[in-house]
């Protein structure tokens, strides 16, 4: 289904425009389904992000500004997402030693254990999306999403 059809435009698209709705309207449709893969566990997307940061951490615990730099949506309140895996005990929050003004994050088995439960579903998730492709064209498309993402009007 090609976007006019989904938005029903009954004009031509500049290509431009298209690529960007085509953008957008698959990283909902992305998210979305992501979304009722967690939905049965009680988690957002972004507390999993969370949960997933804090696993590649190998047992070393995260600051919040560490956390906060590899979320994907940068605009996520991480002090309130931890504080939701902390009252469901995905998480342990503790006051750094060496330095008291920081606060230091980690998983805890609870989380590990949710994280071994989510990982077939979310690779089955993602291998999904990418039936229809070959792997030469999932590179392309990786290639290409870099390079539209790395222009200038990105740059901070």
């Amino acid at each position: 289904m090609t976007i006019e059809e989904v938005i029903k435009s009954k004009s031509a698209l500049p290509l431009h425009k298209k690529v960007i709705l085509n953008i957008l309207y698959t990283q909902n449709v992305v998210s979305e389904k992501f979304a009722e893969i967690l939905k049965p566990f009680e988690i957002s997307v972004e507390q999993f992000n969370v949960l997933r940061i804090l696993r590649g951490q190998k047992g070393c615990p995260a600051n919040m500004f560490l956390i906060q730099e590899r979320m994907l949506a940068k605009t996520s309140n991480t002090t309130r997402l931890v504080d939701k895996l902390l009252l469901k005990g995905l998480v342990t929050r503790e006051v750094c030693p060496n330095n008291r003004r920081k606060m230091e994050v980690a998983i805890t088995a609870k989380g590990l254990e949710l994280l071994g439960e989510l990982d077939p579903r979310v690779e089955n998730h993602e291998k999904n999306f990418a039936v229809n492709m070959t792997h030469e064209e999932l590179q392309q498309l990786n290639t290409l999403l870099e390079k539209f993402r790395n222009t200038d009007a990105f740059k901070h």
